[in-house]
């Protein structure tokens, strides 16, 4: 679908019709918006302190499994069976647990950052619409979804949508 609007776009510029030549046309990189933003620093380092505190969690956890695993292959000679079943159920079950966490972990990671990331594309999009108004643009395109192979660079709005998310976050 992108792809014929793109199309017929060209289309229509490439025709020369009269008012083809008031038809004015950014674009922008989305993905390097979002890196580089503000916005999306703070949700970044929030990730990654997240991560951080997960990462503790999960070595202590890795240590727990490994004595338990050690104690288990020393002293498996020497237990009688049912203390030998006992502790290699307790070690199942807290393997478990470990690959629940981690699991968990993970879902929360990924969750958290859908949620930093819908939140600034929803202000990005309100600042592209305000700036494509304001500066008389007829089209404002990401570059990369658009699937676009060339644009001039004179075109390229990424560092003036930048500056105006950077500032509206700073106001709020």
């Amino acid at each position: 679908m992108k792809r014929l609007v793109l199309m017929a776009l060209m289309l229509v510029v490439m025709t020369g019709s009269a008012w083809a030549a008031d038809i004015k046309l950014g674009y922008l990189d989305m993905q390097r918006t979002l890196n580089t933003s503000e916005a999306g620093k703070a949700a970044k380092a929030q990730l990654q302190e997240k991560l951080k505190k997960y990462q503790e969690q999960v070595n202590i956890k890795q240590e727990e499994l490994q004595k338990l695993k050690n104690d288990l292959e020393k002293q498996g000679m020497t237990l009688t069976e049912a203390a030998r079943a006992a502790k290699e159920k307790d070690y199942q079950q807290k393997l478990k647990d470990f690959q629940r966490f981690t699991k968990d972990a993970e879902e929360d990671l990924q969750a958290r950052d859908g949620e930093f990331t819908k939140k600034i594309l929803e202000n990005l999009e309100k600042i592209v619409q305000e700036y494509g108004k304001k500066h008389g643009y007829s089209m404002i395109f990401d570059a990369r979804s658009a699937g676009m192979l060339y644009a001039d660079p004179g075109v390229d709005l990424t560092e003036e949508i930048l500056k105006a998310l950077n500032a509206a976050q700073s106001k709020k």
